[in-house]
C-alpha cells in the first residue's frame, strides 16, 4: 500500500460529487438580488428563480417522482424550461428535454422508451402531446403538468393535468435537496433525431454537465452577469449546457419563444445581450436582415455558431455587424460542443477569405475534454497531422455521454476501442486543427472518386446569391453518384442553374461540380441543421443537367 493511501480516506470533509446544481445554489447565496430570467413583462431574480427551482423539486417529490426517475418537459426558451434544469434534477430525476417539433408518434415512442413519470408541456404543444400520450404503449399513469405564457395565449386545449403555478406553489421553496451520492449519476436525457429508424436516447452525467457548462465559461472568457440570449434552444444538447453555465456566470436568461430577427435585435437592444449561440441559418437571419433592423446594435456581442463551417461572407457580415463569432463542433453525445476553433490574434492580418478558412476549421478539443483526435478506425491510430490524410474525429473524456439507454450494442459500437466515434471523417493539421471534410454516410463516391459534400457546399455558399445551400449524391447510371446541390437562394436573387454550374467549375475539379440542382427553400430540423436524408429521398428524382 502506498503511503499516500494510508488514512488518506474520502470522506465528505474533502470530496463533493460535481453537480451543476451547485452552481444555482452559489449564485443565489453570493448575488441574491442579481437578475436572473426575463421574459416578456418578467424579470425574476437569482433568489426567486432558485426557491422556485426548489419548490419544484419538492413538488415532484410529493407526486412520487424520485430518484432516476425521467420527467419529460416540452417546452420552448421560456422560464420552466430554465427552472426545469434545476428542480428536476433537484429532486434525484432525470430531465428529458424533447424537441417541439416532434410528430405525435415520435413522442410517444420517446415518453414510453424513456418511462416517463412526469411531463411538463407548454399550451403551444398541447395537441401534440395529447395524441402522443393516446399513441403510449405504455399505460403507466403520469403526472402532467401544464405551463401557461402570457406571450402565447391560452392552450389550444388541456390534457387535465395541473396548472404549472399551482403545482410549484405546493412546493417547499426551502426544500432541502442534496448532491447526487454519485456524480456519475444521471441527470439528463437527450434524443438523437433519428433520421433513422427510432432516436436513441442520449444519457449524461452530473459531472459532464458541470464540466461543460464551466467549459463554455472557459472557451469564451465569460464575464460574471453575462446577459445570454435564447435563441438556441434548450431542448437541443439542454441548450448546449448554458442553462447551467448562466447560473455559473450569474448572467441574465433572456428568454425567446420565437427565432425571429426582429426579436433577436430588440432583446440586443432592449436588454444589452452579450452573448448568443445558434445554427448558421440563425446567424445568415442577421446578417440578411434589412439595415434599418441592425440600427443601434452595438458592438462586441459574441455569438457561437455549430453545424456547418461559417463560410467567408457569414463571418463577413457578422464583423460587419460588430459581432465576435466563435465556432464550435459537438454532438449530442458529447453535450453539444465539445472542440473549439481558437482563434489567434495574427488571424486578424490576413484577409477575409484566408480568415474564413482558418475559423471553418472545427478547432481543438474543449478545455476540459480529455482528448479529440482524427484517428484512423480500422487501425485506432491517430492519422498524420498533414493536413490531408482522412481519418474520424473521436472523443474521450468527462464530456462523453454515459451511453445510449437500453442499447447496449449501440453504446459498445460507439466506444469501441476506448473512445467515442463521431461517424464524422476530417482531418488534422500540423497545428492539432481538426477540419471535417464529411459525415461517413455524406461522402460522394462517383466513380471511384471520394468527394466531399462539405467541399462542395463551400463553393455553393461564395456564390452572391446563395443563403443556403446543401449537397447529397444522386444516383447516376454511369458514375454510379454524383454530386446533387440544393440552393436556397436570397430574397430577390435570380440565378440559373447554369450560373451555379459556372461558379462551381471555377473553383472545383470537373468530377466535383453538381450534376444537378435545385432550388427552393432547404427542409431543416428544429436547431437549423439542414435535413440532409430528405435530400437524398428527393435526389432521385431530380434532373440531370450537361456540366
Amino acid at each position: 500500500m502506498s503511503i499516500f493511501d494510508q488514512h488518506l480516506d474520502r470522506n465528505g470533509a474533502n470530496f463533493a460529487p460535481f453537480s451543476p446544481l451547485s452552481f444555482i445554489e452559489r449564485t443565489a447565496l453570493v448575488y441574491p438580488e442579481q437578475l436572473a430570467v426575463v421574459h416578456g413583462d418578467l424579470r425574476q431574480t437569482w433568489s426567486q428563480t432558485y426557491a422556485r427551482c426548489r419548490q419544484l423539486a419538492s413538488s415532484l417529490q410529493r407526486a412520487g417522482i424520485g430518484k432516476n426517475d425521467t420527467v419529460a418537459v416540452m417546452l420552448p426558451n421560456t422560464p420552466p424550461m430554465v427552472e426545469a434544469h434545476f428542480g428536476i434534477p433537484m429532486a434525484g430525476a432525470v430531465l428529458n428535454t424533447m424537441n417541439t417539433r416532434l410528430d405525435p408518434e415520435t413522442v410517444a415512442f420517446v415518453l414510453d422508451h424513456g418511462e416517463a413519470k412526469a411531463v411538463i408541456v407548454d399550451p403551444e404543444f398541447t395537441p401534440v402531446m395529447a395524441r402522443a400520450l393516446a399513441l403510449r404503449q405504455s399505460r403507466a399513469p403520469l403526472v402532467l403538468i401544464e405551463t401557461a405564457d402570457a406571450l402565447y395565449g391560452p392552450p389550444a386545449q388541456s390534457l387535465g393535468g395541473t396548472a404549472y403555478e399551482d403545482f410549484i406553489a405546493q412546493g417547499d421553496p426551502q426544500f432541502a435537496w442534496e448532491l447526487p451520492l454519485d456524480e456519475w449519476d444521471a441527470i439528463a436525457l437527450n434524443y438523437t433525431s433519428g433520421t433513422t429508424g427510432n432516436p436513441k436516447g442520449v444519457v449524461y452525467h452530473h459531472r459532464g454537465a458541470a464540466v461543460n457548462a464551466i467549459s463554455n465559461i472557459l472557451e469564451w472568457d465569460m464575464p460574471k452577469h453575462a446577459v445570454y440570449l435564447w435563441t438556441l434552444p434548450m431542448f437541443h444538447c439542454n441548450g448546449w449546457c448554458f442553462p447551467w453555465t448562466v447560473a455559473a456566470r450569474a448572467g441574465v436568461n433572456v428568454c425567446l419563444r420565437r427565432v425571429e430577427a426582429q426579436a433577436i435585435f430588440d432583446a440586443i437592444r432592449n436588454h444589452g445581450v452579450t452573448h448568443y449561440c445558434g445554427a448558421p441559418i440563425v446567424q445568415s437571419l442577421l446578417v440578411n436582415a434589412p439595415a434599418a433592423m441592425k440600427e443601434g446594435i452595438p458592438a462586441g456581442v459574441k455569438a457561437m455558431v455549430a453545424g456547418a463551417a461559417p463560410p467567408a461572407s457569414l463571418i463577413e457580415g457578422m464583423e460587419q455587424m460588430g459581432f465576435d463569432l466563435t465556432h464550435v463542433y459537438g454532438l449530442t453525445e458529447v453535450y453539444g460542443p465539445a472542440t473549439v476553433c481558437v482563434k489567434h490574434e495574427a488571424w486578424n492580418a490576413v484577409d477575409i477569405g484566408e480568415r474564413a478558412r482558418l475559423n471553418a476549421r472545427q478547432g481543438v478539443r474543449y478545455h476540459l475534454q480529455r482528448a479529440a483526435m482524427v484517428i484512423n478506425p480500422e487501425t485506432m491510430q491517430p492519422v498524420p497531422q498533414d493536413g490531408e490524410t482522412m481519418g474520424e474525429i473521436m472523443f474521450r473524456g468527462n464530456i462523453t455521454m454515459k451511453g445510449y439507454l437500453k442499447n447496449a450494442q449501440a453504446t459498445d459500437e460507439a466506444f469501441a476501442g476506448g473512445w467515442f466515434h463521431t461517424g464524422d471523417l476530417a482531418v488534422q493539421y500540423p497545428d492539432g486543427y481538426i477540419k471535417i471534410k464529411d459525415r461517413s454516410k455524406d461522402i460522394i463516391i462517383s466513380g471511384g472518386e471520394n468527394i466531399s459534400s462539405i467541399e462542395v457546399e463551400d463553393v455553393l455558399y461564395r456564390h452572391p446569391a446563395v443563403l443556403a445551400a446543401a449537397v447529397v449524391a444522386r444516383p447516376d447510371p454511369k458514375w454510379g453518384e454524383t454530386p446533387c446541390a440544393f440552393v436556397e437562394l436570397k430574397a430577390g436573387a435570380k440565378v440559373s442553374e447554369a450560373d451555379i454550374v459556372t461558379h462551381c467549375k471555377q473553383h472545383l475539379a470537373g468530377f466535383k461540380v453538381p450534376r444537378a440542382v435545385v432550388f427552393g427553400e432547404l427542409p431543416k430540423t428544429s436547431t437549423g441543421k439542414i435535413q440532409k436524408f430528405e435530400l437524398r429521398r428527393r435526389a432521385g428524382s431530380a434532373t440531370a443537367i450537361n456540366v
